[in-house]
């Protein structure tokens, strides 16, 4: 449950609702049609500051509401019938500016044809640079390809009123800052400036007397319900700790935990330590490309990888439904980053396990964590989950990796229609039998149960997809 701390606001009222804001009947109807009701902690505390034309600078973490809490703002401000970019978003990495994209089109979907761009890298420049041709209200992308567009012109910001810096920390974590600052001296010195953030570093209070005028603040610290994340320390040698990660696997067995590390070199050791214990383990790292990325991503998301192994840095951003455990390798000294990363768990009303690995050397941050918190840590022993079943766990679905994407406008119902289709024979699927189907440029993932993977294999590659012979393989 958020609550929110001292801020330039008094404390939201619990249950207040969108009617009491000063939004358009087509905003109204899209909030309506969106099923959104109650505003969240983060919406009732910002949504009035930034409505109000203030700049803001709020702490809250991804799956908060922050998303509309700014995109409320920034289309309030906007001219549907001025073909000119009016708001940009910039974000950490392409996965989150798809994600915003996407909720901003949602909410104007009852606007007079709001045009959303999404301008990030791993895509070619030349047809975003048609788009903005043609004309874009509101741009969401990447520091780097947008400087891209800047500096060949394609993109004008003379219109722009409202810049949004969203995941402020995590852009700065990725040595973004100069690009913050080359693309915020391009703005119009007039404009209004949101910066959402889960954690409050040094440079972000730099970035904030450099750029925002006067800004208002608002800071939510989560706590979460005892019964929805449950919390238990073990105290184990440092060099012990990898090793530990099996065990505790092996004893809880969730289907998809988050491990946190605080180097890629540990990611990287731990990762290759429990693969060779039989677990399903992927890693996650600020080097991968980002089809690599992509591609770890779905299979962790799709629930054909058990353990997905990341530093801070390389995990901020990710929303992973169904995330049964976070396992803390390595103690962060940030009490806010820890409930940051424990809250990755226990979403929409299911239990979670929050389970941390401690040195004695810890002790002293387990304190601040506790007092951030406001309950005494768990502690249990290791020896006491010995002799649990030794078996490794095996992650319930598989990942097909299809060769073709967007790029030869492949559709998820084009592959639907393959699998419960008659072309290439063999087990005609039901739509139940076919989980999450993710359309990439250049790829298509396809999750499906484990046991009906062989068949679903042979199916496509015998039939098929759209008329069309297509490579596919597993994952694992």
């Amino acid at each position: 449950m958020d609550e929110t701390l001292p801020s330039a606001l008094p404390e939201p009222a619990a249950e207040r609702k969108f009617d009491e804001l000063s939004l358009s009947p087509a905003l109204r109807a899209a909030l309506q049609h969106l099923g959104y009701q109650t505003m969240t902690p983060i919406q009732a505390a910002s949504l009035p500051i930034a409505l109000a034309g203030h700049d803001l600078i709020a702490q809250a973490k991804t799956g908060s509401g922050k998303t509309a809490a700014f995109a409320l703002a920034l289309l309030t401000n906007l001219n549907p019938r001025w073909f000119a970019v009016q708001a940009m978003v910039l974000c950490p990495t392409r996965e989150l500016a798809d994600q915003v994209t996407q909720e901003i089109r949602r909410l104007a979907r009852f606007e007079d044809n709001i045009k959303v761009l999404a301008l990030c890298g791993g895509s070619t420049l030349r047809p975003q640079m048609a788009s903005l041709e043609h004309g874009a209200h509101i741009v969401v992308g990447t520091p780097g390809r947008i400087m891209d567009h800047l500096e060949r012109g394609s993109l004008q910001l003379a219109a722009l009123n409202t810049l949004v810096l969203d995941e402020a920390d995590r852009m700065l974590d990725m040595g973004f800052y100069d690009d913050i600052v080359h693309v915020a001296r391009q703005c119009p010195r007039s404009r209004q400036t949101l910066l959402f953030s889960a954690t409050y570093p040094e440079g972000i209070d730099k970035l904030a007397r450099q750029f925002l005028r006067n800004p208002q603040e608002v800071k939510l610290l989560e706590r979460h319900a005892r019964s929805t994340i449950r919390q238990r320390f073990y105290e184990v040698k440092h060099e012990e700790r990898l090793q530990a990660v099996g065990i505790l696997l092996k004893h809880y067995r969730p289907v998809s935990t988050l491990a946190f590390c605080n180097t890629k070199a540990q990611c990287r050791d731990l990762a290759e330590l429990l693969r060779s214990q039989g677990f399903a383990a992927l890693t996650l790292n600020g080097d991968m490309e980002q089809r690599e990325r992509d591609q770890v991503l779905v299979q962790f998301a799709n629930r054909s990888c058990s353990v997905l192994v990341a530093t801070d840095v390389a995990a901020r951003g990710l929303d992973i439904a169904q995330l049964e455990a976070v396992i803390n390798v390595d103690m962060t000294p940030d009490p806010e980053v820890h409930i940051h990363r424990i809250g990755r768990t226990g979403r929409a009303g299911e239990d979670g396990w929050a389970l941390s690995l401690c040195s004695p050397g810890d002790r002293r941050r387990i304190g601040a964590i506790a007092q951030a918190i406001g309950s005494d840590p768990e502690w249990h022993t290791l020896g006491s989950l010995q002799g649990d079943d030794q078996t490794p766990l095996v992650p319930p679905m598989v990942t097909l990796q299809m060769l073709g994407g967007r790029k030869e406008k492949i559709r998820p119902g084009d592959v639907l229609g393959a699998l419960t289709g008659e072309a290439g024979g063999g087990h005609r699927f039901t739509r139940e039998e076919v989980g999450k189907i993710t359309v990439t440029d250049w790829s298509t993932y396809i999750a499906v149960a484990r046991e009906l993977a062989d068949a679903a294999l042979k199916k496509l590659t015998a039939g098929g997809v759209k008329g069309k012979p297509v490579k596919v393989r597993a994952l694992d």
